[in-house]
């Protein structure tokens, strides 16, 4: 939390032996030191350093240069400028932080751990306790929630318990209670977002001026990263010939703040997705047609220099299923912008968005997965994916059984060891089904050529001529075939094995750190959410009445858990808007629990629909692509405008609260 205090322990160096530093009888004395809780604040001269070491407390500074930003600006119809300001969330999983370690005869600690990467646990326990990274085995278990907050601080839990056990030499199970954990645990990081957007009145985006500051707290954590993806996305989905953003992650003494589902998005969605319904209205044309006039089509060329031309931009066709289903048009000519006979002034509301899948620039992206067939045709399967309870075991089991062409009932899913698997990073960044599971069908492809060279002189045919399907494996025609079961133990008795491994690594992207400009991901997920609501005018109390959502998921592995998805992203997306905030002083949080943290419940949640849209994406070997992170990021901004179309009144502050002075 808040700035620790300098202390000296009894006798330290300089002390003079026991009650040294002036302290009569000993002891241990406190200097309390100034602290900076403001990120503005801590970005000026002279500002307290968080961490003298580091020299500053601007921990990074990414930019987009693109064009002639202030030109553009002066030559404008009309120029819009506005701050915008996010809250600190916290994560509230079900389940909190907790491992167990365990050592071993042969001298290995094994962690079992509520965790999202095993390879960043195994990296914590193994530099705490001075051994090298094979003596230490982490064994992932599925875990009651995550939404990016079960990494670092289970990896700290992990080595605690890890250090316990080998000191007294037995199992040792540490777990948080939901008040230590709100206290240790990263948030999603508070935003400053100040805009300055140019448009003509023909209503075509000309410019746009960014500038945020995001509040990092007292530690590093992924602070870069997380508004690195702020930066690549600070225009939304929209075709913008002229950029200059700023975006600065700040050390301050606050909470610290990391990964949270979204990574970075969901607070500039909240701010572009008000901008440009300001915008046309100061056009004097509809919002629907203002975004239509400027989105991202097929081969347009983003922000930062990236033609989307690999991939079926479907930004359109999500954008006219959420509005076809929800009745949108229709619907807007009754909303009250505060005028109504009764208390409740009804809105609905809408926001689009592209998302960049998976990790893109921002480091190594790739995964790993390993078959390995039984004796009598079962099948072990282990990849890299961690299952946060997102479906990703359904999602590798569908997956390998399409690819081989067998019943799903054969295969085993097994939770990855970090002995068993290679490193696939962790399981973030929506990258799970897209990577893994495209690890996973490179891996299945990889075992079908062994069988198929193998087993073709049985099948009186080619290689090439194989087939793989019903459980069975096919020759040139049906007559001649083997079922699934026979043909493993043929290859056992060949003495051959049926085991593969593969491996899906990211395409090719690139950035330039000094512009801003590059192909920052290899493909794209496009999305719209609306949301229908009320607003009593008397108690300002917002109630959710229907929510859609329509997103282009590149293929449903799993229909049913991708909807599981979109009911869950836009719940929590109602959450950030409405209800959640970390309340804190001096860096001390007082809210730890959830009799005060407010998260939606059951009965403020309305009616919600979830449309799938598919495009199979070439790059990607399933032909999925992700969607966990993209349905939670758009519902705020859709909160705001229907709470505008209700109320007449803008709110540019998360969460949106309507005191008595804003009621109509």
């Amino acid at each position: 939390g808040g700035c620790p205090p300098k202390t000296l322990p009894e006798g330290g160096a300089g002390a003079g032996g026991r009650g040294g530093a002036g302290m009569p009888g000993g002891g241990v004395g406190a200097e309390p030191l100034p602290a900076v809780l403001d990120p503005d604040e801590a970005m000026e001269p002279g500002a307290p350093l968080v961490h003298e070491a580091h020299g500053s407390n601007v921990v990074n500074h990414h930019k987009v240069r693109r064009g002639d930003t202030a030109a553009a600006l002066a030559r404008c119809d009309h120029v819009i400028e506005q701050e915008f300001r996010t809250q600190l969330v916290e994560h509230a999983y079900l389940e909190p932080e907790t491992a167990v370690a365990v050592p071993r005869q042969d001298g290995v600690i094994e962690i079992y751990a509520s965790m999202q990467h095993p390879f960043s646990t195994r990296r914590f326990v193994a530099a705490l306790l001075g051994v090298p990274l094979a003596d230490v085995e982490v064994r992932t278990v599925p875990m009651g929630g995550g939404f990016g907050g079960k990494d670092d601080t289970v990896s700290v839990v992990a080595a605690r318990a890890a250090l316990a056990a080998r000191l007294t030499g037995r199992p040792v199970k540490m777990t948080y209670d939901r008040e230590w954990s709100v206290r240790e645990s990263y948030k999603r990081h508070p935003y400053r977002i100040r805009y300055r957007m140019g448009f003509s009145r023909q209503g075509r985006i000309e410019a746009c001026e960014v500038r945020v500051v995001a509040d990092a707290g007292a530690y590093c954590s992924v602070t870069p990263w997380v508004t690195w993806r702020s930066t690549v996305q600070c225009c939304g989905p929209y075709d913008v010939a002229n950029v200059h953003c700023d975006v600065y992650g700040v050390y301050t003494n606050n909470v610290v703040t990391g990964a949270m589902r979204g990574f970075g998005s969901p607070q500039m969605n909240f701010a572009i997705e008000q901008l440009v319904e300001m915008a046309a209205e100061t056009c004097g044309i509809s919002a629907t047609e203002f975004r239509k006039r400027n989105m991202v089509r097929q081969g347009s060329v983003t922000i930062t220099g990236q033609t989307l031309d690999t991939h079926t931009v479907s930004l359109e066709q999500a954008l006219e299923s959420t509005l076809g289903q929800v009745g949108f048009h229709d619907k807007l000519k009754k909303c009250s912008l505060g005028k109504s006979d009764g208390d409740e002034l009804y809105g609905i509301g809408y926001a689009i968005s592209y998302r960049g899948m998976s990790l893109g620039a921002e480091g190594m992206d790739f995964n790993a997965a390993v078959i390995n067939v039984q004796f009598d045709g079962s099948i072990l399967l282990e990849a890299a994916v961690h299952e946060n309870g997102q479906g990703a075991e359904s999602a590798m089991i569908l997956l390998c059984a399409e690819e081989l062409g067998v019943n799903r009932e054969r295969i085993r899913y097994r939770m990855a060891s970090t002995a068993n698997v290679p490193d696939g990073g962790t399981t973030v960044a929506s990258r799970g089904t897209i990577m893994g599971g495209g690890a996973v069908v490179n891996a299945a492809r990889a075992l079908k050529q062994k069988l198929a060279d193998l087993l073709a002189p049985q099948l009186s045919c080619r290689p090439g001529e194989v087939r793989f399907q019903d459980d069975h494996i096919w020759g040139r025609d049906d007559s001649h075939k083997l079922a699934f079961g026979e043909g493993m133990r043929q290859l056992f008795l060949m003495q051959e094995h049926p085991y593969s491994f593969g491996t899906f690594k990211a395409p090719q992207v690139s950035w330039d750190e000094h512009t801003g400009q590059g192909n920052a991901y290899f493909t794209w997920v496009y999305g719209c959410q609306a949301v229908e609501l009320t607003v009593n005018r008397r108690t300002g109390r917002v109630t959710l009445l229907n929510m859609v959502a329509s997103h282009d998921v590149g293929r449903a592995v799993n229909p049913a858990m991708v909807l599981g998805q979109f009911y869950g992203g836009m719940a929590m997306g109602a959450g950030y808007a409405l209800f959640e905030q970390v309340q804190h002083e001096d860096g001390r949080i007082h809210n730890t629990n959830f009799d005060h943290y407010r998260i939606p419940r059951a009965t403020d949640l309305p009616e919600m629909a979830g449309i799938i849209i598919e495009n199979p994406d070439p790059t990607s070997p399933s032909g999925a692509k992700g969607v966990g992170e993209p349905t939670n990021e758009l519902m705020a901004p859709a909160v705001a405008n229907a709470v505008y179309n209700a109320t007449g009144r803008r709110h540019f502050t998360l969460p949106i609260r309507i005191d008595t002075e804003q009621r109509p």
